[in-house]
């Protein structure tokens, strides 16, 4: 039973990663890679910080992986990657407005 299991899993994950590998596959993963480059960018700096910060770079990976991401939902049809990751983008957009806002902001205070 366990041995069966496994195959199941085996082929599965071959199915997935082998048989189905095509350009939109390589460029979905590499979307994912960079948006999830986003955490690590954050725990660096936070642990350089000795607390949590969210650096301006966690943003444009978020706005780079999210594009990305958003491209290959539409190409492939997935109506759950394309809500999550247009509303998120938007989202992540709005966030590096604020920022630059506030930053400029701060700036003709310190003049």
């Amino acid at each position: 039973m366990l041995i069966h299991w496994g195959q199941d899993i085996s082929a599965y994950f071959y199915d997935v990663f082998v048989t189905k590998f095509d350009f939109w596959l390589a460029f979905g993963l590499i979307a994912q890679l960079l948006f999830g480059a986003r955490f690590l960018v954050q725990w660096i700096a936070s642990e350089r910080a000795g607390k949590s910060v969210i650096p301006m770079a966690f943003w444009f990976f978020s706005v780079g992986g999210g594009l990305l991401t958003l491209v290959y939902g539409i190409v492939r049809r997935e109506p759950v990657i394309i809500i999550g990751q247009g509303l998120s983008t938007v989202i992540y957009l709005r966030n590096i407005m604020l920022i630059v806002k506030n930053h400029a902001a701060s700036q003709a205070l310190d003049e």
